[in-house]
């Protein structure tokens, strides 16, 4: 019973950061609402799995930590993207593609992570975070083209789900803090509900069980510029990945090696291969739970196992997923701000260890975040060059990232090889 309860708490923990993908994905591409009670259905069952992948170690996959994998955020805004300007196809043929790529670099991925600094890393997270604050805008007004946009009722509810994120962030503490933007989701849809805001037919005509359906969206689609994007959002996952993997080593007393690492980052493409086959999304580790295991003590991959059960189970249940579906487009909005606002809060605490260690490093985010910022809001910008070129500046995530990469290696890794050059010739003389 303690073990049950112990995973009960980590699936609250991780709940509302696991459905807010699915809902914010499916409300951009305009899915129905049988089609959104598909996805986030699938998207907790695939939660379940992988995390279940990744508990259960063996010679090939898993790294054997109590780890709990989520949709990660920083797919959210490319997702987005990519769905607008190649169709839902093209998001699970870059999902697939990405996944059966971190399972090859697996291997070696941890020679990659010099081109993956926090300077790098940290960008990449700000520009994500910055490029999705509209989308959270225009749903605090109740979503774009909606008929009653920016009407009373939805900034009420908006602000109101925002402002009840914050109070419980700001007077709770533990457990409680910690699902604070779960607690208002709910609260924020119950005073809508009180308004006459939502819909129930959703969760009247969904199946109490279903089962799970490869392809379910159609056969994937391939385009290059939407596999890089989504290449380079699964390298980030895994370098944010990496900490959480250390974090957890430190706090069961477990050394971590090359090997360990590897079973762990092809445990995670595994999760990412399987989330294009059942049209879900890329998966990394959750670092919410790492904050409740640190808070309760208990570190045990048992109840971790339990949590992915439970998570397995819940995707089975259609009734569950809608009851997510019904939470107004206002109310997300709200939710989505903290969300939002936090991922952009975690790249500036990234980049907050190494801003000031240069100048060099300052130009490389200056520029890197000016032109994501830029090409997001002009996106017309480079219309007129070749096809080919445009795959690098197709939006503005992958403009910045390519920016802070290749600044990277021309401020700080051709300067350290002339460092070691410099210092070998001293030694020789």
């Amino acid at each position: 019973m303690k073990t049950a309860t112990l995973g009960i708490q980590h699936l609250l923990a991780m709940y509302a950061g696991a459905i807010l993908v699915p809902l914010i994905v499916g409300e951009a591409l305009g899915l129905t609402s049988e089609q959104l009670t598909y996805l986030v259905a699938i998207d907790i069952l695939m939660c379940g799995v992988a995390t279940i992948l990744q508990v259960l170690n063996n010679r090939f996959f898993g790294i054997g930590l109590p780890v709990v994998l989520g949709c990660t955020f920083t797919a959210v805004g490319p997702m987005i993207a990519i769905g607008g300007q190649y169709g839902i196809s093209a998001i699970y043929g870059s999902i697939l593609v990405s996944g059966l790529f971190v399972v090859l670099i697996s291997s070696f991925f941890g020679k990659l992570v010099r081109f993956f600094p926090p300077v790098v890393t940290g960008t990449v997270v700000t520009v994500i975070g910055i490029t999705l604050i509209p989308v959270a805008i225009n749903n605090m007004g109740g979503g774009q083209g909606a008929s009653d946009f920016g009407s009373i009722t939805n900034l009420s509810l908006s602000f109101g789900t925002l402002l009840f994120i914050i109070l419980m962030y700001r007077f709770t503490t533990g457990f409680t803090r910690s699902i604070s933007i779960l607690l208002g989701l709910i609260g924020g849809t119950i005073a809508a509900a009180l308004l006459g805001k939502v819909d129930f037919a959703a969760v009247t005509e969904a199946s109490v069980f279903h089962m799970v359906q490869p392809f379910y969206f159609g056969m994937p689609t391939f385009e290059w510029s939407a596999i890089l994007t989504m290449i380079l959002v699964a390298m980030v996952s895994l370098v944010e990945s990496t900490g959480v993997y250390f974090a957890l080593g430190d706090m069961t007393e477990e050394t971590l090696d090359e090997e360990d690492l590897s079973r762990g980052y092809r445990a995670e493409g595994l999760a990412i291969l399987l989330g294009g086959i059942f049209n879900s999304f890329p998966y990394t580790a959750f670092s919410q739970n790492v904050g409740l295991m640190h808070m309760t003590g208990v570190k045990s991959r048992k109840v971790i196992l339990v949590t992915g059960v439970m998570l397995i189970t819940l995707g089975f249940i259609p009734k569950i997923a809608a009851l997510t579906t019904i939470i107004p487009t206002a109310v997300l909005g709200g939710a989505m701000i903290a969300m939002f606002g936090m991922v952009i809060a975690q790249g500036i605490k990234m980049l907050s260890s190494v801003i000031t260690d240069s100048p060099e490093n300052s130009m490389i985010v200056a520029c890197s975040v000016g032109m994501g910022l830029g090409v997001t809001v002009v996106p017309e910008l480079f219309a007129q060059l070749p096809q080919s070129i445009q795959i690098l500046t197709s939006n503005g995530i992958v403009a910045g990232s390519v920016t802070a990469i290749v600044l990277n290696v021309v401020f700080n890794m051709t300067q350290s090889r002339k460092k070691v050059t410099r210092l070998r010739e001293q030694r020789a003389s």
